[in-house]
Formats: C-alpha cells, structure tokens, sequence
C-alpha cells in the first residue's frame, strides 16, 4: 500500500493538522515509512504467541474494596466556599 500526496493532504485535514504543500510529499513518505513497518510487522508469526502487559511476570496488588474513611461529610464541606443542606453549593451554568 502506498500513500500519495492527495490521500496525505487528507489525512491532514481529517486530522486537522495543517500542512503545507511543499511538506506534503516528506508527510507521505513517513506514512508510507510507517506503513511497510507494519507489514513487516504482519510477517511476524504470533500463533499460539499469548498476549502479555509485561516482560516480567507479576500480579497485581489486591485490597479488599470496603469503606474506611466514612462519615466525614462534615469535614469535607467544611472546605466548601459554598455547603447547603449536606451538598456544594455551585453557581448555575446555564439558564
């Protein structure tokens, strides 16, 4: 697959990235640069290849999800510029 100066030109303006027109031609060959590394990418065979998040095996830290700062409403609002009636008050946005 090869990426000419018109399909860079609109790649740009999808992307919403101006570009001049005398760099359009250097934009294409990086597309088309990136382009054949996919491919040869592609060639690589991954069958029976498991997905990995790491190059080092490790388990996530786990905690048991339970509250243990509750009931601190006071506290918090008393930070507020503006508490009412348990709540932050904020100034309406919109009509």
């Amino acid at each position: 697959m090869s990426i000419d100066q018109n399909t860079a030109a609109k790649v740009a303006k999808l992307a919403r990235i101006k570009v001049e027109d005398e760099a359009l031609p250097g934009l294409a060959a990086e597309f088309n640069t990136i382009l054949d590394f996919i491919e040869q990418l592609n060639e690589v065979d991954v069958e029976g290849v498991d997905p990995m998040t790491s190059v080092t095996p490790q388990r996530l830290k786990r905690r048991d999800d339970v509250v243990t700062d509750g009931n601190q409403a006071d506290k918090v609002l008393s930070n507020a510029p503006d508490a009412r009636e348990g709540f932050f008050a904020v100034p309406k946005v919109m009509e």
